[in-house]
């Protein structure tokens, strides 16, 4: 099985490219991020057209998730308790072909500091607790998506340009070290311990020319998972393509 996640960085406008990739990749199951879409906007017959159910959680002109896949869907939670103010299309759980699928876009938080750090570092905080809540329960579960983190200097180009970048700052990379210390492997690396993966090129700059990119975009899996984790990679080659996003697609397969 091949799981997937794309920041799509607005749906409609790049919906050529998803389907491109779609086509071409083959995924089984994948989640999107940054729809910038309203829930009656989201196109699911050009998904159904190509043989993926989908359900999604919009949201105008930001934020936006979706879940795509070969198999049925069952949608079992959108949002994270803690915060019922919290209007954000951030979440989405759904219960696919016997894994739990989470798909996120946790918030980017810059700038540092301020209030939008704050609610940063509160939504991490809520997404701890729901993953300790997934940890008990006896099902294999995936927590996967855009988490707007750099764990450490080798998910950047240049730490030393990010000290003062939300992505970066020692308290995201802690509270996203405590979620995956707290029972969750972090595939990419698990696979690539030592290697410079990016997964992010700003438009600025020639940043993907440069390859001057980040790993932002993180599949992180509970230890019925982890066991059946066989290869993972980034199709570098989506950004690189015309009008594409500012993220490439990431990806893992299980046996």
């Amino acid at each position: 099985m091949k799981i997937a996640t794309y920041n799509i960085n607005g749906i409609n406008g790049r919906l050529h490219n998803l389907l491109r990739w779609l086509a071409e990749e083959k995924p089984d199951i994948v989640c999107l991020q940054e729809l910038k879409a309203p829930d009656n906007l989201f196109p699911e017959q050009a998904s159904l057209g190509i043989g993926y159910n989908a359900i999604w959680h919009g949201q105008k002109s930001w934020n936006g998730v979706a879940i795509l896949s070969k198999y049925e869907i069952k949608e079992t939670r959108r949002g994270l308790d803690g915060e019922p103010e919290d209007t954000h299309s951030r979440y989405f759980e759904s219960f696919i072909n016997g894994i739990v699928i989470c798909c996120l876009y946790l918030p980017n938080g810059n700038p540092w500091p301020g209030p939008k750090f704050d609610y940063k570092l509160r939504w991490m905080e809520r997404l701890q607790a729901h993953a300790d809540k997934l940890r008990s329960f006896n099902l294999p579960v995936a927590l996967v998506g855009d988490y707007n983190v750099m764990p450490t200097d080798l998910d950047t180009y240049k730490p030393e340009k990010y000290l003062e970048n939300a992505l970066f700052r020692p308290e995201s990379k802690a509270a996203f070290k405590r979620l995956v210390d707290s029972g969750w492997t972090d595939a990419i690396r698990k696979l690539y311990p030592d290697e410079r993966i990016y997964t992010f090129w700003d438009y600025l700059r020639n940043a993907y020319g440069r390859d001057a990119g980040l790993r932002l975009d993180h599949f992180l899996l509970n230890p019925l998972l982890e066991d059946k984790l066989v290869t993972a990679g980034v199709d570098k080659q989506v950004r690189g393509w015309e009008h594409a996003s500012d993220h490439a697609p990431v990806w893992i397969t299980l046996k």
